[in-house]
C-alpha cells in the first residue's frame, strides 16, 4: 500500500474510534429537563392525587399543578451534546446528584423519605392555616439519648419539667434552666392509650452545657380525618406549597384558583413558609407546555424565575402559604397578584 493509502486507513481509525467513543463512553455529567406535571387536584391513573377521608370536602375545579425537573442519566458523549444543543436541557455534574459514597437505594430512600416529609408538612401547613387544633409529637428520638426508649417517634407531647407542651419552642424553654444530670417528668402519650410519665435523667446537649433529652418535637395536626396523597415515582420537598393548596381547596366551598390553570412549586414548612427550589426554568417550561397561565415562584426564587419565563406565563411571587392563597384569591377577582 502506498502512503496515501495509509493515511486514509489511519483517518478511518481515528473516525470510527471517535464515533464509537462518543456513541457508547459515558460522561459524568446528567442532564436537567422538564419532567412530569400533576394536577394535585386531580387523579393519577385511578387514584386521587389528594384524598381525605372522614371529612367532608367540597368540589374543585381548574388546576393546581405541581411541576418535576427530569434527571437522564448514563449519558453518553454524543447524547449529552445533543441534549445540550437542543436548549430543552442543562448539563450537571453527576456527583451532584449522584454521590459517589452513596448507592442509588440510599438516593432513592432518601428522596422518597424527602417527599413523605414535604406531604406531612403540606398537611400540618393546610390545617393550621384552616384553624383545626395541633399536638405537639416526638418527630425524631436520638439514638442512645436519655429519651431513647422512654418515648417513642410520634408520642404525643404533654408535658415537660412541670410545664405544658404547646409547641416545639415550650419544649425547649421548658428544659432551658437544666444541667446534664438534672431529673425531670416528661408526660407523653402513646397511640391511643392513656397519659403517662416518666422521670429522665438529661445527658449532656452535644451544643451547649444545658441538659440534654434527645427529642425534636413538631406540630402535627390534631384531628380525626385522614389525609393520604398518592403519587407514585415522585420525590423530593418541592410539591409541598401545592400539595397544601390542594388540600386547603378541597376543605373549603369554593374554588380557590377561580377554576383558573395555575401551576407552581416550593418547599412548605409547617408553620407555612415556602422555601426555594431548584430547578425552576425547566418547571416553568413544562407547566406552560402543560396550559398554565399563572406560577406560584418562591420569593426565593424570583431573580431567576424572571429572567427565564416563558412567554404567556404569569408569575406570582410567594414566601409565605398565606401569599399564595392571597394570590389565589386575586386570580379569581380577575386581579393581578404581586409578581417578581
Amino acid at each position: 500500500m502506498n502512503r496515501r493509502t495509509w493515511t486514509l486507513l489511519t483517518s478511518l481509525l481515528i473516525v470510527v474510534a471517535f464515533g464509537l467513543l462518543g456513541a457508547f463512553a459515558r460522561v459524568p455529567f446528567v442532564a436537567l429537563g422538564p419532567g412530569p406535571t400533576y394536577d394535585t387536584l386531580g387523579m393519577d391513573g385511578a387514584t386521587p392525587v389528594v384524598s381525605v377521608d372522614g371529612q367532608q370536602t367540597f368540589p374543585t375545579g381548574g388546576h393546581l399543578n405541581m411541576t418535576t425537573v427530569s434527571v437522564t442519566d448514563q449519558l453518553s458523549l454524543f447524547g449529552a451534546l445533543g441534549l445540550w444543543a437542543s436548549g430543552r436541557y442543562a448539563l450537571a455534574p453527576r456527583e451532584v446528584y449522584f454521590p459517589p459514597n452513596k448507592s442509588e437505594q440510599q438516593i432513592d430512600q432518601e428522596n422518597t423519605e424527602a417527599f413523605n416529609d414535604s406531604q406531612t408538612s403540606a398537611e400540618t401547613a393546610a390545617l393550621h392555616y384552616l384553624g383545626y387544633p395541633m399536638k405537639v409529637v416526638a418527630a425524631q428520638v436520638v439514638k442512645g439519648s436519655p429519651a431513647d426508649g422512654v418515648i417513642a417517634p410520634g408520642d404525643r407531647l404533654v408535658s415537660a419539667n412541670g410545664r405544658p407542651v404547646t409547641d416545639p419552642d415550650s419544649l425547649r424553654a421548658a428544659l432551658a434552666g437544666n444541667k446534664p444530670g438534672d431529673r425531670v417528668e416528661i408526660r407523653f402519650r402513646h397511640a391511643d392509650q392513656p397519659e403517662q410519665a416518666a422521670t429522665v435523667q438529661l445527658g449532656q446537649s452535644p451544643s451547649g452545657p444545658q441538659g440534654f433529652l434527645g427529642v425534636a418535637a413538631a406540630q402535627r395536626p390534631d384531628v380525626n380525618f385522614h389525609i393520604k396523597i398518592s403519587l407514585a415515582d415522585v420525590g423530593g420537598p418541592s410539591a409541598g406549597l401545592m400539595f397544601t393548596l390542594a388540600i386547603i381547596d378541597k376543605l373549603t366551598p369554593g374554588e380557590l384558583n377561580g377554576g383558573k390553570f395555575v401551576a407552581g412549586t416550593g418547599e412548605i414548612s409547617p408553620d407555612g413558609k415556602v422555601g426555594p427550589i431548584g430547578g425552576i426554568p425547566f418547571k416553568m417550561v413544562k407547566a406552560r407546555e402543560a396550559g398554565a397561565t399563572t406560577f406560584l415562584v418562591p420569593a426565593g426564587n424570583c431573580a431567576e424565575a424572571k429572567s427565564q419565563a416563558p412567554d404567556g406565563l404569569q408569575l406570582a411571587k410567594v414566601a409565605t402559604l398565606d401569599d399564595a392563597v392571597k394570590a389565589l384569591d386575586e386570580l379569581r377577582a380577575n386581579q393581578v397578584p404581586p409578581s417578581c
